[in-house]
Protein backbone atom coordinates (compact mmCIF):
# COMPACT_ATOMS: atom_id res chain seq x y z
CA UNK A 1 0.00 0.00 0.00
CA UNK A 2 1.38 3.37 -0.98
CA UNK A 3 0.42 6.26 1.31
CA UNK A 4 -1.29 9.23 -0.34
CA UNK A 5 -1.81 12.80 0.83
CA UNK A 6 -5.48 13.77 1.19
CA UNK A 7 -7.07 17.10 2.09
CA UNK A 8 -8.70 16.95 5.52
CA UNK A 9 -11.91 18.55 4.27
CA UNK A 10 -12.27 15.78 1.66
CA UNK A 11 -12.63 13.07 4.33
CA UNK A 12 -16.09 12.09 5.54
CA UNK A 13 -16.37 10.58 9.02
CA UNK A 14 -19.25 8.07 9.08
CA UNK A 15 -21.77 8.14 11.92
CA UNK A 16 -20.48 4.79 13.21
CA UNK A 17 -17.07 6.38 13.89
CA UNK A 18 -18.36 9.69 15.25
CA UNK A 19 -17.75 9.22 18.90
CA UNK A 20 -16.20 11.51 21.47
CA UNK A 21 -12.43 11.53 21.14
CA UNK A 22 -10.08 11.42 24.11
CA UNK A 23 -8.69 14.99 24.32
CA UNK A 24 -5.50 13.79 26.04
CA UNK A 25 -4.85 11.26 23.27
CA UNK A 26 -5.51 13.86 20.56
CA UNK A 27 -3.14 16.32 22.26
CA UNK A 28 -0.41 13.66 22.65
CA UNK A 29 -0.76 12.70 18.99
CA UNK A 30 -0.68 16.35 17.93
CA UNK A 31 2.54 16.91 19.87
CA UNK A 32 4.07 13.78 18.33
CA UNK A 33 3.00 14.74 14.81
CA UNK A 34 4.34 18.28 15.29
CA UNK A 35 7.70 16.95 16.49
CA UNK A 36 8.22 13.89 14.29
CA UNK A 37 5.63 14.08 11.52
CA UNK A 38 2.80 11.65 10.99
CA UNK A 39 4.20 8.15 11.48
CA UNK A 40 1.08 6.05 10.85
CA UNK A 41 -1.31 6.81 7.97
CA UNK A 42 -5.05 6.82 8.59
CA UNK A 43 -7.16 4.36 6.60
CA UNK A 44 -9.74 5.63 4.12
CA UNK A 45 -11.89 4.12 1.40
CA UNK A 46 -13.31 5.68 -1.73
CA UNK A 47 -17.12 5.96 -1.84
CA UNK A 48 -18.45 7.53 -5.01
CA UNK A 49 -17.03 11.06 -4.96
CA UNK A 50 -15.59 11.22 -1.45
CA UNK A 51 -13.15 9.57 0.90
CA UNK A 52 -14.59 7.84 3.96
CA UNK A 53 -12.62 7.33 7.16
CA UNK A 54 -12.12 3.67 8.08
CA UNK A 55 -9.61 4.06 10.93
CA UNK A 56 -7.66 6.88 12.53
CA UNK A 57 -10.15 9.32 14.05
CA UNK A 58 -7.72 10.53 16.75
CA UNK A 59 -4.95 11.11 14.17
CA UNK A 60 -7.42 13.00 11.98
CA UNK A 61 -8.46 15.21 14.91
CA UNK A 62 -4.82 15.76 15.91
CA UNK A 63 -3.99 17.02 12.41
CA UNK A 64 -7.02 19.31 12.51
CA UNK A 65 -5.91 20.63 15.89
CA UNK A 66 -2.50 21.45 14.40
CA UNK A 67 -4.15 23.40 11.61
CA UNK A 68 -2.94 21.00 8.93
CA UNK A 69 -4.68 21.07 5.56
CA UNK A 70 -3.70 17.51 4.55
CA UNK A 71 -3.09 14.10 6.10
CA UNK A 72 -1.27 10.96 5.03
CA UNK A 73 -3.65 8.06 4.33
CA UNK A 74 -3.74 4.56 2.96
CA UNK A 75 -6.56 3.85 0.53
CA UNK A 76 -8.17 0.49 1.37
CA UNK A 77 -11.13 -1.52 0.20
CA UNK A 78 -13.50 -1.87 3.12
CA UNK A 79 -17.12 -2.69 3.65
CA UNK A 80 -19.56 0.04 4.52
CA UNK A 81 -20.70 0.27 8.14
Amino acid sequence: MKPVVIKLDAIYVPVALRKPTDPAKVEALALSIAAEGQQTPILIRLDKNRYVLVSGLHRLEACKALGEATIIANLVQARKF
